[in-house]
């Protein structure tokens, strides 16, 4: 019988954590998501957390240099290194530009995780295409813009890199 009161062990497990080029030995609870450990443990609070089910992309961060969501991923299992909106403010500095520029956001929620998503699709080449931007950026989210500015954000992008 539990007779702690909680009814789940809060046992910890040690893990080291590398994020933003740093090193982070923590204690974690086997359920916690990388997204609450970035958050609450971390202080990286430019990763958004929006539906807490992996839909909306707004808490995208790069795990091993892949965009992943970072809602539905136990913190446990993270072993590669881990790139946040923080991490990546010099490297998407252009990207920020652009967005500013073509007007790519109104409230900036989703913003975070649509400059880490991007900042992945130029490491691994944008798409020449509009369609084939919009198919790579669908699962990022904005409810504000309706993409017109998201996609011609990464256009100057593309044209400054091909021109």
């Amino acid at each position: 019988m539990n007779l702690s009161g909680g009814g789940m062990s809060q046992k910890t497990v040690s893990h080291t954590l590398r994020v933003n080029g740093s090193t982070h030995v923590l204690e974690l609870r086997p359920a916690e998501r990388l997204i609450d450990v970035l958050r609450d443990r971390l202080g990286l609070i430019g990763t958004k957390e929006g539906c807490r089910m992996g839909e909306c992309g707004s808490c995208t961060v790069l795990v091993g240099g892949r965009p992943m969501l970072s809602c539905l991923i136990l913190a446990l299992r993270v072993t590669d290194a881990v790139e946040t909106i923080e991490g990546l403010a010099a490297e998407s500095r252009p990207l920020r530009e652009a967005f500013a520029d073509a007007g790519a956001f109104q409230c900036g929620f989703c913003t975070p995780g649509q400059i880490v998503r991007a900042v992945a699709l130029l490491r691994e080449g944008l798409p020449l295409d509009e369609h084939g931007l919009r198919r790579e950026m669908s699962g990022n989210i904005c409810r504000c813009t309706g993409y017109m500015g998201i996609i011609a954000a990464l256009r100057r992008i593309q044209a400054l890199k091909i021109g």
